[in-house]
């Protein structure tokens, strides 16, 4: 990830609780608290203490904090190991480091941007017991839940 201000012209801070619904066009990096909703072609970054509890429409995310919503990913949903996710995934492609949870219903590399319909949901899981980039892809029956890294 890029510490860039052209790449996340906007920035929620630190101390930032924010509500409601934003809109942009390029990257967002929040480092605050949200609620609401996002959509964002770019990249939303998510930063480790950062939390949102809302539903995504992004084109990248890279999640450190908390997030609690669904995720619409055109391409890449990344998961590190400091993440927490509760929520559906929908993306090209999931990137899940060991350490980070991820608590819902995956949908990943059906027909370029996920499920469009019935049919493909029978798409591609991935199993918690293997680093995400080890596993190969299985067939398995639509909206099963998937945990990945449950702490006990």
């Amino acid at each position: 990830m890029a510490d860039s201000t052209t790449e996340f012209p906007t920035i929620i801070g630190a101390d930032a609780v924010f509500k409601g619904q934003l809109e942009f066009e390029k990257g967002v990096r929040l480092l605050g608290k949200f609620e609401g909703e996002i959509k964002t072609g770019g990249e939303l970054y998510v930063a480790q203490g950062a939390t949102l509890d809302g539903d995504i429409k992004t084109g990248t995310i890279r999640i450190e904090g908390k997030v609690k919503g669904n995720i619409d990913a055109k391409s890449r949903v990344q998961l590190t190991s400091s993440a927490r996710l509760e929520g559906d995934v929908q993306a090209q492609r999931l990137e899940v480091e060991e350490g980070a949870v991820l608590i819902g219903r995956c949908v990943v590399g059906v027909n370029g941007k996920g499920a469009e319909n019935k049919d493909d949901r029978e798409g591609v899981t991935q199993s918690a017991s293997q680093p995400a980039s080890s596993i190969p892809a299985m067939k398995s029956k639509p909206n099963v839940p998937v945990a990945v890294g449950a702490r006990k």
